[in-house]
């Protein structure tokens, strides 16, 4: 019975909180952003997320990550990273899905779009949390950023690449983005 309980009691602090780290979402597509430092595995999470997790697919199913970096990190907020270099003028902005209309937050491992001060302007660069950011979230519709996923392996290696040398937020030495691909 107390196995019970405490089944119940972590499901209804998962849906009241959003995914965690390290936890498969329903649907999910599975997918390795291969580095030069090593591997992060992480699940999108196409249900709740079906925009943004589409236009980051199409990034990915053209290989447009590949020469891409880590290339932002601030140790216990976020890591940046993109290719922001190949964007084509089609890589239109996207719509955001806000914490508030997906129930996805910017907790431990998150991934999210990056974008500008417009709500609706993320296009391909994209961030992992390291920590849970709920200032990211915002506060209603049309606010916060957009999750799409979260971490399910290696945040040993977020947490690395949060620490390494920076100026500022700008890595010294940027981490490779060899490919993120699918999981098949």
């Amino acid at each position: 019975m107390r196995l019970h309980h405490a089944l119940s009691l972590f499901l209804a602090v998962a849906f009241a909180f959003g995914p965690v780290a390290g936890a498969a979402a329903p649907s999910g597509v599975a997918i390795a952003i291969v580095t030069d430092r090593g591997i992060i595995d992480a699940v999108l999470d196409p249900v709740h997320a079906p925009i943004t997790t589409k236009n980051f697919l199409r990034y990915v199913d053209r290989g447009f990550y590949a020469g891409g970096t880590f290339f932002r990190a601030v140790p216990g907020f976020v890591i940046q990273g993109g290719n922001k270099s190949r964007e084509q003028p089609a890589d239109r902005p996207i719509p955001l899905e806000a914490p508030a209309q997906t129930g996805l937050k910017n907790v431990d491992g998150a991934l999210a779009m990056a974008r500008t001060e417009v709500p609706d302007s993320a296009t391909s660069e994209f961030y992992i949390c390291d920590g849970n950011q709920p200032i990211l979230d915002g506060t209603g519709p049309g606010t916060g950023y957009a999750v799409f996923g979260h971490v399910t392996k290696n945040m040993a290696l977020v947490r690395a690449i949060a620490a390494s040398p920076a100026v500022g937020q700008a890595l010294t030495t940027p981490v490779k983005i060899l490919r993120i691909e699918r999981v098949r």
